[in-house]
């Protein structure tokens, strides 16, 4: 009977280990610094890693990108466009990627990574989109069902780090 509850029991173990090597809040446990966006409408941000600190500032930009900078107990230190810290709850962050176009005057969306490419509108700085992929020295953005490349000089939001997973 010994023989039976030993390959169960091992079973066991073994599901009971996969079940922490995969849960959802490693996606936001990784190697600093990495991008996020905001996950919702209004998310604040504290002057310290708890509820407990007070409210600095008040996010209202779904989508927005923020560079997560450190990690703390399911709070996270980002910084902003505008180099910005302060800590966000890791619930209030998305892993998915953002970005935001930035720098003087309008932004040229192309057909195609390229400067000489067909253009497809102009973008405002300020301007919120998705990231979608970087190459050549462009980045293509989806901004509301709209996808279009810009120069990557002209978003915040990509470079250097690796996306969050």
């Amino acid at each position: 009977m010994n023989a039976l509850r030993f390959p169960t029991l091992f079973a066991l173990l073994l599901a009971f280990a996969a079940s922490l090597t995969f849960t959802p809040a490693q996606a936001q446990d990784r190697e600093v610094p990495y991008w996020a966006t905001l996950r919702f409408d209004e998310v604040n941000m504290r002057v310290g890693p708890s509820e407990q600190y007070k409210i600095d500032w008040v996010y209202k930009r779904e989508g927005l990108p923020v560079k997560v900078v450190r990690l703390r107990e399911g709070w996270r230190l980002v910084q902003d466009h505008e180099g910005v810290q302060g800590w966000i709850a890791a619930s209030q962050l998305s892993p998915r990627l953002g970005a935001l176009v930035v720098g003087e005057g309008l932004a040229d969306m192309r057909e195609a990574p390229s400067a000489s490419s067909a253009l497809r509108w102009h973008a405002e700085p300020g301007v919120v989109g998705e990231l979608l992929r970087c190459r050549e020295g462009f980045c293509e953005i989806d901004v509301g069902g709209r996808s279009g490349w810009i120069a990557e000089d002209r978003i915040w939001g990509a470079g250097e780090m690796e996306p969050a997973e």
